[in-house]
């Protein structure tokens, strides 16, 4: 939510090179067929918290003249698909106490809910917090307002009992829509190659020695995803 260039295409290309798992995420332990990603039904979320996904994911990566945004791109799908792995179920994670929440970043993951449960109950508070304050919830808000809560919940500012700040989903949340955006589409998102086509990530192909000598030089062709499809 911080102010940056106003090029989506290139804050999202340094968004990749930041986030270290955007383009593969060996937690996903299933492939995901072809599909609209209108038409998908979450196995996951509740309706209310899949309004919500939506919503919010819309916000961060919202379609504009580069092209489609996290919608078309299938991110809620991605999102809902993961809450039902290992990743989502905490599995992968050291999940007893004492949960040391002021710990740093590099010690791991801190919550006492895997995120699977902190996505459920951080939707359900942000949303009785927005419902007494302007009597909607999240999804139904105005696109300024939205931003508005959105600013307050990655500041932390919005108390959610049982988790150590709002801060923590929000970060938890925009990593997973950028992972949905960028990973590969066997995963549920990044449909039809859309992130990888927005930053100009080749995909998954195998050689690139034809071009290692040409610092600078745009890649001519589209991307690759593992399975070959070609975008």
């Amino acid at each position: 939510m911080k102010k940056h260039d106003l090029s989506r295409r290139k804050f999202m290309q340094q968004t990749a090179i930041a986030t270290s798992s955007v383009y593969l995420l060996p937690t996903i332990t299933f492939a995901q067929k072809d599909s609209d990603a209108r038409n998908y039904q979450p196995q996951y979320f509740t309706a209310e918290e899949w309004d919500f996904i939506n919503a919010i994911t819309n916000q961060l990566i919202p379609e504009d003249e580069l092209g489609g945004g996290a919608l078309i791109a299938g991110v809620p799908e991605f999102i809902d698909r993961q809450m039902l792995t290992d990743f989502g179920s905490g599995e992968l994670f050291y999940m007893h106490g004492p949960y040391h929440i002021d710990a740093l970043p590099t010690l791991g993951y801190q919550e006492q809910y895997p995120p699977n449960e902190l996505y459920r109950h951080a939707i359900r508070q942000i949303n009785a917090f927005v419902q007494d304050r302007y009597q909607k919830s999240f999804a139904k808000l105005d696109t300024d307002t939205q931003l508005l809560v959105m600013h307050e919940i990655e500041a932390g500012t919005i108390p959610l009992e049982g988790i150590s700040s709002s801060t923590t989903f929000f970060n938890l949340l925009w990593k997973n829509t950028q992972e949905g955006f960028l990973s590969d589409p066997k995963y549920g998102g990044n449909k039809n190659m859309i992130g990888w086509k927005l930053v100009g990530f080749p995909g998954a192909r195998a050689d690139f020695m034809d071009f290692v000598d040409q610092p600078g030089e745009v890649y001519p062709y589209g991307p690759v995803d593992i399975a070959g499809k070609r975008g």
